[in-house]
């Protein structure tokens, strides 16, 4: 979605009402910016929010912010001025989304960071903790090497606090692996297509040396499968990605991708709907709430897949 501006892409809940009326129509409205509806993963999270919603009688308004912090911050301005009753926030940035939260609770609506974190302490917090990803994924990786080998790490978008956390728990394994030799770290941005050129530059640059790709996200990590498949390289490269999207689901069942690590969007988006509901009504509810992650290989991907 390359659209140049931001747009309301649902106002959901049975109304059929345009999603920038300011007017109330009796029912809680939660003004929804998420970091970017290309990827399949925020898709996720976005549809289990507008079913959760409907099922609660709440009035969504959903943005996409684009991978843009500033115009989710022109985001929650626009919510603020359109009365919403509380926000949730899917972050672009650690940083630079820190300014959303912080506008939103100066004016005294409730925000609910979701699956992703700001340095600005939200109302609330509904994810999972990234560098747990990042532990599973490369400890596997370590086994199946026999923590021996030079490993590839495809970093996301820089400064987002899930590259940021999942390089770190990578790194903690690494650092317990010192046979593992850790070639490169570079960002592919969560993009399938940034991921297979990149992969295909680390194929000329590391050649026969590359034994495994540890991805922070399955989109890359799926790039960086096509462009192993290309080149013939695939059978003797361990390739692990993060999210356990439908694609990656598919390629570990059919034992091409090696592993995914299975983060729940669908838990993720509900709670979080269910969290701002709660603030609304003042309600009590946790500071934060973590769903675990769980390593996905050939042998369970079937209790996956929908």
């Amino acid at each position: 979605m390359k659209r140049m501006c931001a747009v309301f892409l649902a106002v959901l809940c049975g109304c059929g009402r345009s999603g920038n009326q300011d007017a109330h129509d009796g029912r809680p409205v939660i003004g929804v910016s998420l970091l970017n509806l290309s990827n399949e993963f925020v898709v996720t999270v976005r549809e289990a929010m507008v079913a959760r919603a409907k099922e609660l009688n709440v009035r969504l308004i959903v943005n996409d912010a684009q991978r843009s912090p500033e115009r989710q911050v022109q985001q929650i301005e626009t919510f603020l001025a359109q009365k919403v009753d509380a926000i949730v926030l899917n972050p672009c940035e650690l940083e630079a989304s820190s300014p959303a939260v912080q506008k939103a609770l100066a004016a005294g609506v409730p925000i609910v960071n979701v699956n992703s974190e700001t340095k600005a302490v939200p109302s609330a917090f509904v994810g999972s903790r990234d560098e747990e990803s990042a532990r599973l994924g490369m400890a596997y990786i370590a086994e199946r090497l026999k923590g021996e080998g030079g490993v590839l790490m495809m970093e996301g978008y820089m400064g987002q606090a899930a590259q940021l956390k999942r390089n770190q728990g990578a790194r903690e394994v690494l650092a317990k692996n010192p046979g593992l030799k850790l070639l490169a770290a570079q960002t592919a941005e969560w993009d399938r297509a940034k991921a297979v050129t990149l992969m295909e530059n680390w194929l000329q640059s590391y050649g026969p040396s590359i034994k495994a790709v540890f991805a922070q996200n399955d989109e890359m990590a799926m790039g960086v499968l096509l462009a192993l498949e290309r080149a013939g390289r695939k059978k003797d490269i361990v390739v692990v990605g993060v999210d356990a999207i439908a694609d990656a689901l598919q390629a570990v069942r059919d034992g091409r991708l090696d592993a995914t690590v299975f983060q729940d969007g669908k838990g993720q988006g509900r709670g979080a709907i269910e969290t701002a509901l709660r603030l609304i009504h003042k309600e009590p509810v946790e500071k934060e709430i973590f769903i675990p992650f769980q390593l996905v290989t050939k042998e369970n991907a079937a209790n996956f897949i929908k």
